[in-house]
Formats: structure tokens, C-alpha cells, sequence
């Protein structure tokens, strides 16, 4: 079954960007939207019951003008808030889980605010089991008109990418929108690609013709899918974050897949997904791979 659409807000002008992003979609798809607020009360000695009712009380009547604003735009729209008590990385990713995607507010290009405050972000984007869409402040509705279109990056097997390709044509369809799939490749070192790849890409004629039939065939079954989504297959020689933000000035949205890389400080996202969530000038949804 599908979920609703939630936005986590904080207050923020880049929170209350994604909100007015996340409405929109949840308009063009028929969704409910939930409006997610954490907080954590954090007394001390001069503190009591009464101040963590005030506070409590603070961040509902919060999340009630946010979802009133909302919904005087988007009358049609069922809007519902979703207050939690905990730390905001824990209470994002529940919130993900029971989601058909998630949107956060950020502001790219260096440090992250708001619910991207330091590695929040990365934690959420890193162990959320759904999509997490990253919006600026400065986003208007006027972007996803125009002609921009969906432009998502494919990487590996068919199987790898498959979970970024659904996400990039069921939101292309909802937006009467064209779909750039781009492919970036590079010359392989020594060794680096197996003998049967080396040998399918002699049979392709090249590593060039290779990566063509390679993103085609990958998009086959989506084309199949969505057979009213125009598609632009794009194949670049370059590094897959390069090549992806030199075409974002003509998207909407990019959307990106990532594995979560484990380490000794916590989860990790990739570097692919993090060049283009800081610098793309457009928001960008992170899609988990499998």
C-alpha cells in the first residue's frame, strides 16, 4: 500500500521549503501529507513539568501554522501532523519507514542546517528505508514547469539501479515531465573490469558503445512501464558527480541511489550522492539501492 508523502520541518527557512515542495508532489500523486516535528525536552535543574508542557505545547501550535498554511494552499489536500518526542535522526528515519518518501529542507553548498544540522542528514539519507528528497530554501514551484526535466543518474547492473529509475519515471509521469538518464564512465585501470566485461564490451565495439547498450538496457523496462515518459539517454565520459551537475541546470529534480557505507563514526553516504546533494541547484532525491 502506498504511504503518505511527510515532511520534517523545524522551523527553518529550508524545512518550510521542502513542506511546500513535499505538498506539491502529494497533490500531483493523490497522497496524504504528514507533517513530522521532533523535539526532545532536555530540563535541568531550574526546569519542571510545566516547562516541558509549554514546550510541548510550543512545538504543536508550530507544526499547526505549517500545516495551515498548507492547507489554505492546497485546500484539497489532507495534511496531518505527526509531532514526536526524540532525537531527530531516529525520529526521521521511523517516520521514512512508514513513508513513500521523505522531504527535508537544506541548504547545499557547505554546512547543512535544520534537520541536516552536522551528520543528522547524512544519518537519516544513510539508514532511511525510503526516499529522502533534499529541498533549498530558494525553491520555487515555477522550476517544475518549463521543459526541466528529471534527470537520474545510472550506475552498475540493471537490478542496482532499478529502485533511482522507478523513482525518477513515477515522478516524471506525475509531472508530465521528460526523464534524462545519464551514465557516466571512465577508462578502466589495469584489471579493473573483468575479462566477460572486457570481452561484451569488445563485442559492443568499444567501452563507449559498451556503456550505451549498457544504460539502454537498463532503462528498457521502465520505458516499457511508462511509455508516455519521453527519455534522453545520456552517456558522458567523466566522473559520475561531474558529469550529473553539469546537466542540473536543466532539472527539476536529480535523483541519485546510494548504498549506506558503514564506518567506526556511523553511516556514511557516497560521494556520488554527496557532490550532488551540495552543489545541484535543484532539489535531489537519494534513493536506497535494494
Amino acid at each position: 500500500m502506498t504511504g503518505p508523502i511527510k515532511a520534517g520541518v523545524d522551523g527553518t527557512d529550508e524545512s518550510l521549503a521542502g513542506l511546500a515542495w513535499a505538498a506539491r508532489e502529494a497533490v500531483r500523486r493523490d497522497l496524504e501529507l504528514r507533517v513530522v516535528h521532533a523535539w526532545r525536552f532536555q530540563p535541568n535543574a531550574a526546569q519542571d513539568v510545566a516547562d516541558r508542557d509549554a514546550q510541548e505545547r510550543w512545538v504543536r501550535d508550530a507544526a499547526g501554522r505549517s500545516v495551515a498554511e498548507i492547507t489554505e494552499r492546497h485546500p484539497g489536500l489532507t495534511v496531518a501532523t505527526d509531532v514526536r518526542e526524540g532525537g531527530p535522526v531516529e525520529t526521521l528515519v521511523a517516520a521514512a519507514a512508514e513513508a513513500e518518501l521523505l522531504v527535508l529542507g537544506s541548504r547545499g553548498h557547505g554546512p547543512v542546517v535544520g534537520f541536516l544540522l552536522g551528520s543528522v542528514g547524512q544519518q537519516v539519507i544513510a539508514e532511511a528505508a525510503r526516499p529522502v528528497v533534499l529541498v533549498r530554501a530558494g525553491d520555487r514551484a515555477s522550476a517544475e514547469a518549463g521543459g526541466q526535466e528529471i534527470v537520474v543518474g545510472q550506475q552498475g547492473d540493471p537490478e542496482d539501479s532499478a529502485p533511482a529509475l522507478r523513482f525518477a519515471f513515477e515522478t516524471a509521469a506525475a509531472r508530465g515531465a521528460a526523464v534524462r538518464a545519464v551514465r557516466a564512465w571512465t577508462l578502466p585501470p589495469v584489471f579493473a573490469y573483468s575479462p566477460g566485461s572486457l570481452r561484451l564490451a569488445d563485442e559492443a565495439g568499444g567501452l563507449e558503445p559498451y556503456e550505451k547498450k549498457a544504460l539502454a538496457a537498463a532503462l528498457e523496462p521502465w520505458r516499457q512501464r511508462f511509455p508516455d515518459v519521453p527519455v534522453v539517454e545520456h552517456v558522458e565520459m567523466g566522473s559520475a558527480g561531474q558529469v550529473l551537475l553539469s546537466v542540473s541546470g536543466r532539472a527539476q529534480l536529480m535523483v541519485v541511489g546510494r548504498r549506506a557505507h558503514r564506518t567506526a563514526v556511523g553511516a556514511r553516504i557516497g560521494s556520488v550522492a554527496h557532490g550532488v546533494l551540495h552543489h545541484a541547484d535543484c532539489p535531489v532525491a537519494v534513493v536506497p539501492q535494494g
